[in-house]
């Protein structure tokens, strides 16, 4: 099962000992900075847990699998998530 904004929330009431009001500012305000920071294109680095990098790819050629169609898909942004070496260890 995933990990929820709310079990987030959560977490930082039982843990931290602020109330849900507080807990819920805190999640959001962390988040909102995280949105920020990829928006601007900036990386975000967060020790002993991975990078978040944002990639620029090109347009390309691409194709509807459903039709078989040819097309363009257009130049974007996308995130990506590099682990760190702590929680690769952890991990395994």
């Amino acid at each position: 099962m995933a990990l929820t904004k709310e079990k987030i929330i959560d977490n930082i009431y039982h843990q931290v000992g602020l109330s849900k009001n507080q807990s819920r500012t805190v999640a959001e305000g962390l988040l909102e900075i995280i949105k920020g920071t990829l928006e601007k294109g900036e990386d975000l680095l967060i020790s002993g847990f991975g990078k978040l990098v944002v990639k620029k790819k090109s347009a390309r050629r691409g194709r509807n699998p459903q039709t078989t169609e040819d097309l363009q898909l257009r130049a974007r942004r996308v995130v990506v998530f590099k682990t760190s070496g702590v929680l690769r260890d952890k991990i395994n």
